[in-house]
């Protein structure tokens, strides 16, 4: 059975961590609460509904339900407005050689993000086309570590996902795709991503000839 890859975006295709950190620090500001990094760590994979429930904890702070959807709605164009300027430059070491491969060597690919903006930066970094199918937070009712988003993406490519190979830069997605049935390999260290089969600084580090055919 030919084996799928699924990729993550953020962390792993392109860093736009960064820039929904900005965003969500702005907007715990306006909590009284300043949005440590560290804190930023547990956002990762999260969904948008998730991470506002995450801050508000935070910063002991609860809002009405249309003030909630609000600020879901702030902080995204605030997030919108960093990344409009991104361009295929902005990818991640080694993503450029991987895609090549990818494509060279006629794997299935899809992509299994936790944003809501997935097709725009992919379109913006020029990686739209290079998928056979995307999944993003508008598609699933549960959001990673659920397994939905893999799932879903398995089921698109018309994949087993005992043959999907996830790519994940977070905790929640390593879990979601685990909880999937499907093999996983960490873009950071085995401490903060525990349950990978295989840890890469970038994903120019993985070794193709590895993949099962």
């Amino acid at each position: 059975m030919k084996t799928a890859i699924i990729l993550d975006l953020d962390g792993v295709i392109c860093d736009t961590a960064h820039f929904h950190f900005l965003a969500w620090q702005r907007l715990a500001a306006e909590y009284g609460y300043a949005l440590t990094h560290a804190d930023n760590e547990q956002l990762k994979g999260v969904s948008r509904v998730d991470s506002l429930k995450f801050i508000l904890s935070l910063a002991n702070k609860t809002l009405s339900a249309e003030q909630f959807e609000t600020d879901l709605h702030r902080k995204n164009e605030w997030y919108l407005e960093l990344v409009k300027d991104m361009g295929p430059s902005d990818t991640l070491p080694g993503v450029t050689a991987f895609f090549a491969e990818v494509a060279a060597r006629h794997i299935p690919l899809a992509l299994g993000s936790a944003s809501k903006n997935a097709n725009m930066v992919l379109s913006r970094v020029g990686l739209l086309q290079a998928f056979d199918a995307i999944v993003d937070a508008s598609q699933v009712s549960q959001g990673k570590p659920h397994p939905e988003t893999f799932l879903k993406a398995a089921e698109l490519l018309g994949i087993a996902p005992e043959n999907c190979l996830v790519f994940e830069d977070s905790a929640a997605g390593v879990q979601a795709a685990i909880a999937g049935g499907m093999k996983t390999i960490g873009i950071g260290t085995p401490n903060d991503l525990p349950g990978a089969i295989l840890h890469l600084r970038d994903l120019g580090e993985f070794d193709f000839n590895r993949l099962p055919a």
